[in-house]
């Protein structure tokens, strides 16, 4: 079934929603134990307004939103250079391994070309085989020499 490829909207917020609960299902079954709180009312609070968070791609079949790809933009030092940050990607699995994941991420790729950004980031959870084979099926690789931290704000 072809499927096609958009920006994310605010009307998409519903669908998003529900994309996103299947992902957070998914992930626990993994033993993810992340508290997974983007919801439809998320999605609409950070994404859109005076100051949007993130942007987004859907991919959407028949009128319906099939898949999403979050992102944001943010800064190598290192390398003086911008990135574009993935936040999320997620596609239905009855439509896993129909080019809708490769076809959203080659549209965020010409994204992040348009906007400067030379390279793509990402965090994959460690028991996501599924998708650790699909991005390193495409070019990605790990990065093993980094880990991530993190603090709530509050706490300090």
């Amino acid at each position: 079934m072809p499927f096609t490829i958009r920006a994310a909207r605010a009307d998409d917020a519903f669908a998003i929603g529900a994309l996103a609960r299947q992902f957070a299902d998914y992930l626990r079954g993994l033993g993810d134990t992340s508290e997974f709180r983007l919801t439809a009312e998320a999605y609409l609070r950070d994404g859109f307004g005076q100051n949007p968070t993130f942007a987004g791609l859907v991919a959407e079949a028949d009128g319906r939103v099939i898949g999403y790809l979050l992102y944001h933009f943010g800064y190598d030092s290192d390398r003086a250079a911008r990135t574009l940050d993935i936040a999320d990607l997620y596609v239905e699995q009855t439509r896993r391994n129909q080019g809708v994941g490769g076809a959203l991420m080659t549209h965020v790729a010409d994204v992040a070309r348009k906007a400067g950004a030379e390279e793509m980031v990402w965090a994959v959870y460690h028991a996501n085989d599924l998708a650790t084979r699909f991005y390193e099926r495409m070019g990605a690789h790990r990065l093993t020499d980094i880990f991530l931290m993190k603090l709530k704000s509050h706490a300090l």
